[in-house]
């Protein structure tokens, strides 16, 4: 836990001048987005680019003993020990076929972990805020507290994931077993599915092939709204890799036991 109540007036700063970068860019008609794979398909647009240059400058001028690892410009040292963890749009695939579940993702993480996080969706304007173990939705409905669901059995459970489009055949598998098994699976929510965890509105979100910056907002904000992020081994996942987001540690428990059952 950190208290420094200038993480919060400084993470707002930086979501607010990331929607700034971001909207004039979203469903535009001359929209060009530059594919990193030279197999597959991996987009960033200059709405990345921009989005991260803006917050990147809000650090150096407001906290600049902090180091960075952020998406698209890499890692800046620091010497707090304190880490800001950007990655300017969560989702670019959604952003560029127009969808509006991508999101700004602000983590602030020291040795231990995240324990700040924002995600936030610019279009429609949510706020997700997570430290402090208090979390909060700001949009266009008032600003709520915002709370995990409470224990229920998978069969009666919904689980998100962005499968097929991250993590390997294997790992799609163990998803869809977890599934066979729940109420609902959705897909390709990318991060504002763990905005729907941390809401109440959603169980489970399992994935894989996360890189830090896909995961750590995500991890504070469900930690802070009562629920659980771990590895698929029930470890600690900021580093990224596969991932479980759980509402309670009971519907964490029951689908840790299918994953850790099936062959990868």
């Amino acid at each position: 836990m950190h208290s420094d109540p200038d993480i919060l007036r400084v993470g707002h700063l930086l979501a607010d001048a990331a929607r700034a970068a971001i909207l004039p860019h979203f469903r535009q008609a001359n929209l060009i987005a530059d594919n990193k794979f030279q197999s597959g398909y991996d987009p960033v647009t200059e709405a990345d680019r921009a989005a991260e240059r803006a917050m990147r400058d809000i650090l150096a001028r407001e906290r600049p003993n902090d180091a960075i690892l952020g998406e698209e410009y890499g890692i800046a040292e620091g010497t707090s020990g304190l880490t800001w963890v950007l990655d300017p749009i969560d989702g670019t695939r959604g952003f560029v076929s127009g969808t509006p579940t991508w999101g700004v993702l602000i983590a602030v993480s020291n040795a231990d972990g995240p324990f700040f996080g924002i995600i936030d969706q610019p279009y429609i304007r949510e706020r997700f805020v997570g430290h402090s173990g208090q979390a909060e939705v700001s949009g266009p409905s008032g600003v709520h507290p915002l709370r995990t669901r409470g224990a229920r059995a998978l069969s009666q459970a919904t689980v998100f994931t962005t499968f097929p489009e991250v993590g390997t055949t294997s790992e799609g598998a163990v998803f869809a077993e977890v599934a066979r098994h729940a109420r609902l699976a959705r897909f390709g929510m990318d991060c504002y599915a763990y905005a729907l965890v941390a809401s109440g509105q959603v169980d489970l979100v399992i994935e894989a092939g996360l890189q830090p910056y896909d995961i750590q907002a995500p991890i504070a904000l469900v930690h802070a709204a009562g629920g659980i992020v771990t590895d698929w081994d029930g470890g600690p996942a900021h580093h990224g890799g596969r991932a479980i987001a759980a509402a309670n540690a009971d519907i964490h428990a029951e689908a840790l036991e299918f994953v850790r059952n099936c062959p990868i």
